[in-house]
Formats: structure tokens, C-alpha cells, sequence
């Protein structure tokens, strides 16, 4: 019978986090895998062949769209085979690289595979065998969701796994969801000359964000090909001659629209099931998530849980690392480490890419009754008109008296790597003045956030650059 300081139940970002540091710790530890390879959803299906992907596209759309007169591109070939088989290439090296390397030379922890189930207070079964441990950490991960649609499993669908690993690329393609994994993949196949439709259930394709740069994103998209219905109500599903056919309601009206593939993207569900939680006394939501404090621990002390299996507000790989490696902390040190989560960003990374950090301006009406708010459009910031990248917009949200920067919300390419900046003056609660007493690089799109800050105490229509 093997006995460990802690056992981890997963593989992905979260559980390799809590390894390391458990590692680092000199805790005996061991490591129980089942489902997706080591590296979990990041690595294998997530936001490493994701991303491959979308640079793929993006290097085909600017080659026709760059806007520069003067210059024409020809793409002469584009082989959607190929594309895929380099990107399940680049994922298996990063998965050696950042993962199975690593483990190798973790000393004290241990790689179990299989799948894990509590049968009591202190142990779990795995392949027949009992692992007894005085802590755990569940890092189970997620899973797609298939929605209660009539006929989908007849007809057939994709989630973003599967999307991954397509044999043909198809001509036309129906998404099922919006949301990062949906907006990412619509364009990404649009890019591709897929002819693409989404069907978004609410009203904003990222309610999540601030509105004006929703709407925005999503006139972007339109301008680009892609078919966007909001208030969707998808009903059935069902095959016509080779193609599949989606029927739903919008506005009370029935429509139907049809693909050679249909992906669904309608978000996920923890992967809770089949743990044996109830023999330990782990509390779960309506929504099936473990449920965890500000430190980690679930309603058993010596169970801590981390990463999409949680109720956490916030569901990120680098969010899910850190949160392990806090986790292993608490676990075998007995502290009480947390995440600030309102200075976690996050990212859609379409072209343009939608990031933010912080309220939004109805986070701060709900919480304060009144919100401090400017946007400014990229076609005033001198880096994107040079580029030709003027669709981009920047919102900024402050406390009304002491002109704390609440929330930064950006619009633009590469928001995902502006939005780090915006972290740290949000994290350390840095004023606007901070801000327009900073001397950033001309001409850059990082200009944007100084020219949205100097926008609550100047008309920047009548400045001139480098000010």
C-alpha cells in the first residue's frame, strides 16, 4: 500500500503546478492522470493547438487584407492537411518539453495513470490498487458540454477536441456558442474560407466584456464573413442530402441553417463525476463544480481543488497554475494564500483580440451606483493608423475620486499582451496620473492606455503625439 504526503488527481495546468511546488516542498507526492495525456487541456486541446491555428489563419487574412496600397499578396497554396499535421506536431513537442521532461525530474513525486475514486477519508483507488495520502488536490479539469439539442448525437458534431484533429476541412461550418472558444474557432476556419455561421444563445457574443467592444468585435467579424444570430434558441438537428441541418428560434421566428460540420461550443461542465465525492463529504454546485474557498479547500479540510473543476469565478490555464501551486501550499504548509481574481485578465484571441482586467462599467455601477468611464478609438492612436488597425477601442474604468484605475478593458491586436500593463496598474492601484506621467515607447499600441488615461482630463482630439 503506497502512502504519500498528497495526492493529485489530474494532469493539466493546475495539477503540474501543485507538483512542482510540492516537489519543491520535498512533499512524497503522487500524480494520478486519466483522459486527456499529460499537460491536459492546455497543452493538447486547448490554447496551444488553438492558437497554432489561429496564426495559421490570420497569416492567410492579412496576406489578402493588409490594407497597405501599393502592395498585392498572392497565396498560391494553402493545404488544410498540412496546417493540422504541423500543429499536432508543435503539441506533442510542447507536451514533451513542458511535461513530460518536466516530471522526469521532479524527485519526489510520482506518475500514476488511471483513474482515481475516494473509498474513504484518507485513500483513493486507482486501477485496484489504494494510494493512501494526507492531503489531495482535485484537478479533474472540465469537460465540453453537449446541449439537450434533438437529434445532435444522430447527426454527429464536433467539440473543441475533435476540431483539432479534422481529416477535411469543411465548406461550411455551424458553431454553436460564442465565447472565446466559439469567436476563436468561427474565425479561425473563416480565415480558412470556411463559409461560417454562429448561433449565440444571449445577446452578446462575450457578455463578460464591456458591450461597445463586444459589438464591436462583432461587426469586425461580420465585415469579415462570418454570421452571427444572437438570441438563439437551437432546437433540432437532423441530416439533408450530405449536409447537416440546424433548426432554431430567433425572435420567435423558425430558421434553419445548415454545414458539413456542426461544433458545438456551448462551455463546460467539471469533471466531478466518478471521483467518489460524497464519500468524502466534497460539497458540489448545481452546476456540478467542486466548491472551494478563497484558499482552496473544499467542505473536507484536508481536500483542496483547483483549476475548471472548481466554482472558482475565473477559469484560465495560467489562472488554474497558480491557483495549484497556492493549493500545494496550503495544503502541506498550512496557509492561507488566495487570488485577487479582479486582477486576473482575460482574452479572446481573434484578430482583433479582446482582453481585460478589472470592473467593467456595469461591475462598478452595481458595486459603487456610479461608474468613471472613458473609451477612445484606436483611430486616435498613431501606432494603429500607421498599421491600418484603426477597428480597435480602449475602455477605462476609475474610482470618481481618487482616480484609482478599476478596470481596463482593450479591444485591438494584440490586446492580450497591452493587457498585461493594465494588470499591474490595476494590481497595484496605480491613478491615472501615474499613468500620464509615464513616458511610453512612440509610436506603440501600448500609447493606447496613456491616451485613454489623459482622456479624463483633456480633449485628446486637440493633442499632438509623444505628449
Amino acid at each position: 500500500m503506497n502512502r504519500y504526503n498528497l495526492i493529485i488527481i489530474g494532469g493539466g495546468a493546475g495539477a503540474f503546478a501543485a507538483a512542482i511546488r510540492a516537489n519543491e516542498l520535498k512533499a512524497k507526492t503522487a500524480i494520478v492522470n486519466a483522459g486527456l495525456p499529460i499537460g491536459g487541456t492546455c497543452v493538447n486541446v486547448g490554447c496551444v493547438p488553438s492558437k497554432i491555428l489561429l496564426y495559421a489563419g490570420e497569416v492567410l487574412h492579412h496576406a489578402k487584407h493588409h490594407g497597405i496600397p501599393g502592395v498585392e499578396l498572392e497565396v498560391k497554396n494553402f493545404d488544410f492537411q498540412k496546417v493540422v499535421q504541423d500543429e499536432l506536431s508543435l503539441v506533442e513537442k510542447l507536451r514533451q518539453e513542458k511535461y513530460e521532461k518536466v516530471l522526469k525530474n521532479l524527485e519526489y513525486v510520482t506518475l500514476v495513470e488511471g483513474k482515481a475514486k475516494f473509498v474513504s477519508q484518507n485513500e483513493v483507488e486507482v486501477n485496484g490498487e489504494k494510494l493512501i495520502a494526507e492531503k489531495f488536490i482535485i484537478a479533474t479539469g472540465s469537460t465540453a458540454n453537449v446541449p439537450s439539442i434533438e437529434g445532435i448525437h444522430e447527426v454527429g458534431f464536433v467539440t473543441h477536441i475533435g476540431a483539432f484533429r479534422l481529416e477535411k476541412q469543411p465548406k461550411e461550418l455551424v458553431v454553436i456558442g460564442a465565447g472565446p472558444v466559439g469567436l476563436e474557432f468561427a474565425q479561425t476556419f473563416s480565415h480558412f474560407d470556411t463559409k461560417v455561421t454562429v448561433l449565440q444563445r444571449g445577446d452578446s457574443i462575450f457578455p463578460h466584456s464591456e458591450k461597445t467592444l463586444t459589438d464591436r468585435l462583432a461587426e469586425v467579424l461580420t465585415k469579415e464573413g462570418i454570421t452571427i444570430k444572437t438570441n438563439v434558441e437551437v432546437k433540432s438537428a437532423q441530416k439533408g442530402n450530405d449536409k447537416k441541418i440546424i433548426s432554431y428560434l430567433i425572435n420567435g421566428k423558425s430558421e434553419e441553417v445548415s454545414g458539413d460540420e456542426i461544433l458545438l461550443a456551448a462551455g463546460k461542465t467539471p469533471n466531478t463525476q466518478e471521483l467518489g465525492l460524497d464519500v468524502v463529504g466534497v460539497e458540489i454546485s448545481k452546476q456540478q463544480a467542486v466548491v472551494v474557498n478563497q484558499y482552496f479547500q473544499t467542505s473536507n479540510k484536508n481536500i483542496f481543488a483547483v483549476g475548471d473543476v472548481t466554482n472558482a469565478p475565473v477559469r484560465l490555464e495560467t489562472t488554474a497554475g497558480r491557483e495549484g501551486t497556492l493549493a500545494a501550499e496550503n495544503a502541506l504548509k498550512g496557509t492561507q494564500l488566495f487570488i485577487d481574481y479582479n486582477t486576473v485578465p482575460y482574452a479572446i484571441f481573434t484578430d482583433p483580440q479582446l482582453a481585460g482586467v478589472g470592473f467593467t462599467e456595469d461591475e462598478q455601477m452595481k458595486q459603487m451606483g456610479v461608474c468613471a468611464c472613458r473609451t477612445v478609438s484606436f483611430a486616435d492612436v498613431p501606432k494603429a493608423i500607421i498599421i491600418h488597425r484603426t477597428e480597435g477601442m480602449i475602455k477605462m474604468a476609475i474610482h470618481p475620486q481618487t482616480k484609482q484605475i478599476l478596470g481596463v478593458h482593450i479591444l485591438a491586436p494584440n490586446a492580450s499582451e497591452l493587457i498585461a500593463e493594465a494588470m499591474m496598474l490595476v494590481k497595484n492601484k496605480n491613478t491615472i496620473d501615474d499613468v500620464v506621467n509615464s513616458l511610453p515607447m512612440f509610436p506603440t499600441l501600448s500609447e493606447a492606455i496613456k491616451i485613454v488615461a489623459l482622456s479624463f482630463i483633456k480633449d485628446i482630439s486637440k493633442l499632438s503625439c509623444c505628449i
